[in-house]
């Protein structure tokens, strides 16, 4: 029988390239996301590899999230793996400037919205006594860089989280396990900076890590024996040694 992966986030980047993975290995999908577009066009690509459904909802509203996912017809009900992977970032100022739109924004989906997914899923999971969840972290993670603020607090709760969750679901066999990346050339800058040029030179000089990338990484992590849990898997690129430190040509 075949395993069924729910990806949120799924509409680009790291979420894409995961879908895209683990389509390849004939992993059944549920692919979430606010882009009704971009899933269609996405499941039109994956039809011929694998099945998918599609969810249409913003994670940041519990009650949406809580009725897509009980929605599942019954095929996709069952889900084995759980990718948090849906997350942003807004602005780069520091924390005396910083806007409150901002920082509700990166709250609400960083983790708010992995919190609304995660108790949509798990239930099932504890019931079955098996399950993977990994929630797409970051270096900012495990550092806080200058004009970082909130978004490395967000990003501090997420692994705090994941952690949590690993203590919690031991009894019932689940594995939970976080993929940190550092810099990945992914519309994230496009977000962050708001279409601003300093997105076009956030990826100048160097070689940053790609979507795909992650999603092989990701793809290693899951499909582990049972007996292996890999719990906390931080990647940059060769170019990065830290938050602050990157070498450029």
């Amino acid at each position: 029988m075949k395993e069924t992966a729910l990806i949120t986030g799924a509409t680009s980047g790291i979420g894409e390239a995961t879908a895209y993975e683990f389509a390849k290995q004939g992993i059944h999908l549920v692919l979430c996301g606010r882009r009704l577009e971009r899933l269609n066009t996405i499941k039109a690509a994956l039809n011929r590899l694998t099945k998918v459904h599609i969810l249409n909802f913003d994670i940041r509203d519990k009650e949406e999230t809580l009725i897509a996912i009980k929605s599942l017809p019954k095929e996709f009900k069952c889900i084995d793996i759980l990718i948090n992977n849906a997350g942003n970032a807004h602005g780069l100022d520091p924390i005396e400037d910083g806007s409150i739109d901002d920082w509700d924004a990166m709250m609400d989906i960083n983790v708010k919205g992995l919190l609304y997914v995660s108790k949509a899923i798990i239930p099932q999971m504890t019931k079955r006594k098996s399950g993977h969840i990994i929630n797409i972290g970051s270096s900012a993670g495990k550092e806080v860089y200058p004009k970082g603020n909130v978004y490395c607090a967000s990003k501090h709760a997420v692994l705090a989280l994941t952690e949590g969750m690993r203590i919690d679901l031991n009894p019932y066999g689940i594995k939970v396990g976080a993929v940190s990346p550092g810099l990945v050339e992914t519309e994230f800058s496009k977000v962050r900076f708001k279409g601003d040029a300093k997105a076009d030179l956030a990826y100048q000089g160097y070689k940053a890590l790609e979507a795909k990338d992650i999603a092989e990484i990701i793809y290693f992590v899951v499909s582990r024996p049972y007996h292996v849990n890999i719990a906390d898997l931080l990647v940059f690129p060769t170019a990065q040694a830290n938050s602050v430190t990157l070498k450029k040509l």
